[in-house]
């Protein structure tokens, strides 16, 4: 199976994808890009893809949220991992703190470790880099007095040090991964298909939707408690900007169980009728 991830080797969503598949029979695919990764599922590069979609620091990936939502509509989330996400301060050479010019990485992963940026490197300078991998391969190519925050994989990958470890603010920082696959296949990541049994335990299902009459007052709440009504239980909720201009969202909605048990189905039948828009993005096995 060739299984597609947002790399390039060295990021935290390889680290990830390596503990969940350990033994497994698999082709990993790096690809530059979240948009680049979900793209590679609907063109057929691959049969499946991992990808970040939120963290218990900084929230929701939006580039994830969007490309689901925007991009393509025969790509779904057939299943979901949690990962601790532990970040490392890197550097091509042994450097002091104090002599730490420029801190390179991801966007996320400097902002789940702001407070240690601005305490223990106040007069670095922050660049954004496309993923925390490629941030630790640029110090690695620049030298100096460059760090980056990546993980310990990258650091070894790229030929680098392990300034300090641990930088995150929050010990049990942790990210949500979903698997990517091709809408309406069968629910589970690689392992749970090599296995070749239906997987188990509790579902949650992840959804999109807009609409006519978003503008009136209490539609949204209309919306909700068509879940509410039925007993659904709404885990997370966020709105996304459509880029329509202003005032113009979607929502995402993450619920307590499957699309095929009848109070869910019911309440997703009702919640139809109300809005322009509504997709499921994937019915899955919770992690």
């Amino acid at each position: 199976m060739r299984v597609g991830y947002f790399g390039p080797e060295g990021t935290f969503t390889q680290e990830a994808l390596l503990a969940a598949t350990r033994g497994s029979q698999l082709e990993a695919i790096p690809l530059p890009t979240i948009y680049d990764t979900v793209m590679a599922v609907h063109g057929g590069a691959v049969e499946r893809a991992l990808v970040p979609i939120e963290n218990s620091l900084e929230g929701s990936v939006n580039a994830t949220l969007d490309a689901l939502a925007m991009e393509t509509e025969d790509v779904g989330i057939l299943g979901e991992l949690v990962h601790p996400i532990r970040h490392c301060l890197i550097a091509a050479t042994e450097l002091e703190l104090d002599q730490i010019e420029v801190v390179v990485s991801h966007p996320q992963a400097s902002a789940q470790c702001a407070r240690f940026i601005r305490s223990r490197l106040p007069a670095a300078q922050l660049l954004a880099g496309s993923s925390t991998a490629e941030a630790v391969r640029q110090v690695a190519a620049h030298g100096g007095r460059w760090a980056a925050l990546g993980n310990r994989m990258a650091a070894e990958r790229y030929g680098c040090h392990v300034l300090r470890a641990g930088v995150e603010d929050v010990a049990d920082n942790e990210t949500r991964f979903v698997w990517l696959g091709p809408a309406g296949a069968a629910p589970g990541g690689p392992a749970q298909l090599e296995e070749g049994h239906e997987p188990l335990g509790p579902f949650k299902t992840a959804i999109v939707f807009w609409g006519i009459g978003a503008e009136a007052p209490g539609w949204l709440v209309s919306c909700l408690a068509e879940f509410a009504n039925r007993n659904v239980n709404l885990t997370r909720i966020e709105s996304r900007p459509r880029k329509q201009g202003l005032g113009r969202y979607m929502f995402f909605c993450d619920l307590e169980g499957r699309d095929t048990e009848p109070h869910v189905a019911q309440a997703l039948e009702a919640l139809g009728g109300q809005v322009e828009t509504l997709r499921v993005l994937g019915s899955y096995p919770a992690a």
